[in-house]
């Protein structure tokens, strides 16, 4: 700790924090143009300069650390003048466009121009000829840029994917694509968030709203398991009917929390429902009373989740849900071997973290945020990550340190030597010891065509490792084996200081795996909750259309074990899953959010009412947002399976992974979100399956058949292709592991 005083005030500050840095959290102002509180500094701006008593010149507060006893002064004649002549530079030939700008209300521009009383141009420079640029969902206009180069360092530092940089020109200087001629990334919108100015908008949002005419309804992102801060902007879309409202735009607090472009574009999947359809409801009332089951997706809200339990306990149907029921066994066998209900790990551990192990996951598309957290622990950690998966990924090339590719269907072989590896010297009980001495090493490296070398290399970065992280994918818990993975990972908690992640794979599947008692699917459900079934309740083509996740109030419960609010942007005018229950007279509650407070307590919820939850975030970026998890203690209880007869997958083989910025059926119907549903593979695949870019080809699973445009996809190598699923529907995932054999033929459909 060192202590020095900031304006007369003593303070202290730890090691690694910078002057501004103990000063805002002092409460203490000090202008800024280009700080960031997530990147490293940008310290273009000059506007944070302070004064240090005993320094001849102005000292920059943004990466200037304190050293023990200075005198800080952050305001004087001085400074101000200094931070005057620095917003003059600013203004010149900035173009007056505050009435048409979109970010004329909140623009740091605009505001820092009125704070420091720069009333007019007391000089000019002669200008520039500078083109607007239009990317995609990004329009880039240079007149307006200051070159503050914040969108510069959150592509890089934060998102990874390091496609803009600054073209230096003196006044002709600009934000331009990196090694490419237009902007190739994953239109993630950050650049937008950040931007200080008007620059850098959305080409969707532009020239259609101001800022001051839009409501803000804070909630939480709906499209996969992260749980993301976001805010609705939403504005009336009729002067007669002030009620009909239109989700213009999702913003988020960009100091501290970053989007995915399914999030800050995939806004309008609402479910338009025009009234209740009384006979279609009293249709589907019927069909209940005589249902023996009931199939659902895991993008639903905890309370529509204890609903369906109700229905089940009171009605005796069954629940379908196989993406929920993977997790939970895999949970289930997990907490037996690692001694607590849930895994220990958050977001933030990931990103605080020096040794990053991924396995199971296609990561990048699987969950984003997860992918944002690795690349900040390899850029503030220089921390060296290992990719274990059978396919490559290009959009983590700038974090991966070591790839490690595997044989598809090896996992319980990997995992196996991953927790050998990670377990090291610890001291573990004699019989788990003996079951790891037992193994076949030289058969589990050959069958998995991971040599030796490998965990050699992880184990020797485990020694130098502060904080290691385990990343496990929803390959894992799927698999033919996951009890044993599941196992093996859990002794990784227990006996280690390593912390274990879990990625669900829908936006609620851990919620709903700790919430309801699912059933082993053996065939068509009698009745869908957005999913099939005989009868289908969801989308507005079901039998009864039902609200999406941005038109109710409820909670989800996210991969950082947070239980978190949902609030209603947009009116829904049809029946609810709450009108069902009261109709079924299994439930007399009036709203849904009354079954917030009724959430199992002995799965780790509280007894708290949805009015009661906080949804903000503090001044200096703490997650006021719903309440976490209790993790409980479990019996140590532990049953290892050899590892024998690993499988072998020969042929023509596909994974099952959504291409960026798609999930499901929800971003599938985003306006804004580029439909990408081909079949993808390398030149080395188009070979072995006989087609070429461009064909028509059906592809069978044995159990459905689906048609696709095959695209040769040059970042891809070996011989298993991608395939999507967001557009096929909730139950579009096979029931079992994302690797299928597959039969690939050209033509029209069968």
């Amino acid at each position: 700790m060192i202590t020095f005083i900031i304006d007369g005030k003593t303070v202290t500050a730890k090691k690694g924090q910078t002057i501004i840095d103990v000063a805002r959290n002092e409460g203490m102002y000090i202008p800024t143009m280009c700080y960031l509180e997530k990147t490293t500094p940008c310290a273009s701006c000059r506007l944070c300069s302070v004064e240090v008593e005993g320094v001849e010149g102005l000292i920059l507060s943004c990466n200037t650390p304190p050293t023990q006893g200075i005198v800080v002064h952050t305001q004087s004649d001085r400074l101000h003048k200094e931070r005057t002549n620095i917003m003059k530079l600013y203004d010149v030939n900035h173009p007056l466009e505050c009435g048409v700008c979109d970010k004329s209300g909140a623009c740091d521009l605009q505001n820092k121009t009125l704070e420091f009383g720069v009333a007019q141009q007391a000089f000019t420079a002669r200008d520039q000829s500078r083109k607007i640029e239009h990317w995609g969902l990004i329009n880039y206009d240079p007149n307006l840029c200051i070159l503050c180069e914040k969108c510069v360092h959150v592509c890089n530092e934060i998102i990874g994917d390091d496609a803009i940089e600054l073209k230096f020109g003196g006044y002709n200087s600009s934000v331009i694509p990196k090694n490419s001629d237009t902007l190739d990334c994953t239109n993630c919108g950050e650049c937008i968030a950040v931007c200080p100015v008007g620059a850098l908008v959305s080409s969707d949002f532009q020239y259609r709203a101001n800022a001051w005419e839009l409501e803000r309804i804070p909630s939480t992102c709906a499209h996969c398991s992260a749980g993301c801060a976001l805010e609705y902007e939403v504005k009336h879309t009729s002067i007669n009917t002030m009620s009909a409202t239109s989700i213009y735009r999702v913003t988020n607090n960009y100091e501290f929390t970053t989007l995915c472009g399914a999030g800050r574009f995939g806004f309008d999947f609402q479910n338009e429902a025009q009234g209740q359809d009384a006979a279609a409801f009293k249709r589907v009332i019927e069909a209940l009373k005589k249902a023996s089951s009931i199939a659902f997706t895991s993008t639903i809200t905890n309370e529509e989740a204890l609903m369906l339990q109700t229905l089940k306990e009171k009605l005796g149907i069954k629940l379908f849900n196989e993406d929920a029921r993977s997790f939970q066994s895999f949970l289930k066998a997990f907490s037996k071997a690692s001694g607590r209900s849930i895994y220990s790990a958050k977001l933030e551990d990931v990103a605080q973290s020096d040794q990053v192990v991924v396995l199971g996951s296609r990561i990048a598309t699987d969950n984003p945020q997860v992918r944002y957290h690795i690349t900040m622990a390899s850029k503030r950690n220089k921390a060296r990550v290992t990719y274990m998966h059978p396919i490559e990924d290009a959009l983590l090339q700038n974090s991966v340190t070591q790839f490690v590719k595997y044989e598809v269907g090896t996992e319980e072989g990997v995992m196996a030597m991953l927790a050998q590896t990670l377990l090291g010297s610890h001291t573990i009980d004699s019989d788990i010891q003996a079951y790891f001495d037992a193994i076949d090493t030289g058969y589990v490296c050959a069958e998995t065509n991971v040599g030796e070398e490998e965990f050699a290399r992880i184990a020797k970065e485990r020694v130098r490792a502060k904080k290691t992280t385990v990343i496990l994918g929803q390959d894992l818990y799927m698999h033919e084996n996951a009890a044993n993975i599941a196992t093996l990972a859990g002794l990784i908690e227990r006996f280690t200081d390593i912390k274990v992640l879990m990625v669900p794979a829908q936006v609620n599947t851990l919620g709903v795996a700790l919430i309801c008692d699912l059933d082993r699917a053996q065939d068509k459900a009698s009745v869908g909750y957005w999913a099939e079934g005989e009868v289908v309740l969801g989308n507005l083509e079901s039998h009864l259309p039902m609200p999406a996740l941005n038109q109710q109030e409820g909670t989800v419960t996210s991969i950082d074990k947070k239980v978190l609010p949902l609030n209603v942007a947009l009116s829904f005018t049809g029946y609810t899953l709450l009108d069902v229950c009261r109709q079924l007279d299994v439930t007399d509650a009036s709203q849904t959010i009354a079954f917030t407070a009724a959430l199992p307590v002995e799965k780790g919820f509280q007894a708290v009412c949805f009015d009661a939850l906080e949804n903000f975030l503090s001044a200096r970026g703490e997650d006021i947002r719903g309440y976490e998890l209790h993790s409980q203690t479990c019996d140590f209880d532990v049953s290892l399976s050899a590892i024998e007869n690993l499988p072998v997958f020969d042929g023509t083989i596909v994974y099952q992974s959504n291409p960026v910025l798609q999930f499901n059926v929800h971003t599938a119907k985003a306006k804004g979100l580029k439909d990408q549903a081909q079949l993808r593979g390398s030149a080395q695949f188009a070979m072995a399956a006989k087609i070429a870019h461009g064909d028509r080809v059906i592809i069978d699973f044995g159990y459905k058949q689906v048609e696709r445009t095959f695209e040769l996809d040059e970042t891809l190598k070996g011989t298993i292709a991608l395939h999507p699923t967001f557009d096929l529907g909730y139950d579009a995932m096979p029931k079992a592991y994302r690797f299928d054999k597959v039969k690939i033929s050209k033509g029209q459909k069968l």
